[in-house]
């Protein structure tokens, strides 16, 4: 049974007008005020999802999608951390390596889809090149922000109590930093989710990127729109799913009930 706490965590306003202008495209759809080659009816963006997921071939569009999303996501999430406990913690790291950043991340990762191409061909490999660079800053910098914000108290905290710089960095710069951590990481998996579709739109055939070119080019609208549906989908899980393991990993994250 649904505890009462979740659903009143329920944007049920959100919900209902969500609904009100899905009906109303159903409606306008079937009295022919939009053009069905052009935005189908939900009902058939629906019964176009139930097919693709009955011949199996949506799955493995998703399957692919997620391990290159979780693979990107990862390497992200370790080079910005890496990076971004660096700066927050070294000035001098800060001076001589804000300069070299501030002239990449600017850059759009799509930019390094021929790049990927000539050294992978239509592979994995590209939709990685693509996705790391772009997804890699927002960690960087809400990690710094984070960890720049306490580090001169807690440092002195922390050699008050005899700790060692790696004691610090683990028991006490970290915890503090969590939120701006998991910020930035929620940041970055909605961009790897975006870069990993445009890269299988662009660099690799397979994917659910693929799957919406695939579907157009077909002339299956309403397989497209079930497509693009499935990765808005996607993100709200994905979008869910990290801020659920960082209240598991650090309980203090949790939202409170109410006085």
């Amino acid at each position: 049974m649904v505890s009462r706490s979740v659903l009143l965590r329920i944007n049920w306003p959100g919900l209902a007008v969500f609904a009100l202008i899905v009906a109303v495209w159903e409606a306008s759809v079937r009295l022919g005020a939009i053009a069905f080659e052009f935005f189908p009816a939900p009902s058939a963006i629906f019964a176009g999802a139930i097919a693709l997921a009955k011949d199996g071939i949506l799955l493995h569009d998703l399957l692919h999608t997620l391990l290159s999303i979780a693979i990107g996501w990862s390497v992200a999430m370790i080079i910005g951390v890496s990076l971004g406990l660096l700066l927050g913690f070294s000035p001098l790291a800060r001076r001589y390596g804000l300069a070299s950043i501030e002239v990449l991340r600017p850059m759009p990762g799509i930019a390094f889809a021929p790049l990927g191409l000539l050294l992978f061909g239509f592979s994995l490999q590209t939709e990685l090149v693509v996705m790391v660079l772009p997804t890699v800053w927002p960690v960087m910098i809400n990690t710094m922000g984070g960890i720049a914000n306490v580090h001169l108290r807690l440092t002195d905290v922390g050699r008050t109590f005899r700790m060692n710089s790696l004691e610090i960095v683990r028991y006490l710069l970290l915890p503090a930093a969590m939120p701006s951590i998991v910020t930035g990481g929620r940041i970055s998996l909605g961009l790897a989710l975006v870069m990993a579709i445009v890269a299988e739109i662009v660099g690799n055939p397979e994917g659910l990127g693929y799957g919406i070119v695939r579907e157009q080019q077909a002339l299956h609208p309403e397989s497209m729109f079930a497509y693009i549906a499935v990765v808005g989908v996607l993100g709200l899980v994905l979008n869910a799913g990290v801020l659920g393991l960082a209240r598991l990993l650090w309980p203090a994250m949790a939202p409170r009930p109410a006085a």
